[in-house]
């Protein structure tokens, strides 16, 4: 749930800041580009962090070597997340980020379904888990329009 308060937070604010007179974030895409790399570069912090052992147990047992997988997606979003902030490649680094929401939605699930603790917090249930996917997904590829 972090992240998607991250995500509504951080884009209200710039969207205020350029309301209020900063002219960089006069654009609703600016703003939701920014809110997304920001949010990115949170889920990216718990690959190395404490809460790393609780996404490990995350990846489904037929993938070899999870801890690399944790470590490769946490380099993507960081990867990611600076690609957006660039005006040139945040089309490519959008539908990058789309795609790998894609690709871990399995892990959600197994988190959900298996009742994995994150940080020792119960996983989000899986029907929340789903909409806030799609909601992640939908704010990746809008901001990703030029």
């Amino acid at each position: 749930m972090a992240p998607f308060i991250l995500l509504i937070g951080s884009f209200l604010i710039f969207r205020l800041t350029g309301f209020f007179g900063l002219s960089y974030f006069d654009s609703w895409e600016t703003s939701l580009r920014i809110a997304v790399a920001l949010m990115f570069l949170f889920t990216a912090s718990a690959h190395w962090g404490k809460r790393r052992p609780d996404l490990i147990k995350m990846v489904p047992p037929a993938l070899p070597k999870p801890g690399v997988i944790v470590t490769i997606t946490g380099i993507i979003e960081i990867a990611g997340a600076i690609g957006l902030l660039i005006p040139i490649t945040s089309s490519f680094a959008s539908v990058g980020l789309a795609f790998l929401l894609v690709v871990m939605f399995p892990a959600n699930i197994r988190a959900a379904r298996k009742g994995i603790t994150i940080g020792g917090r119960p996983s989000t249930p899986l029907f929340p888990r789903t909409i806030l996917q799609i909601i992640f997904f939908t704010a990746v590829i809008l901001a990703g329009l030029q």
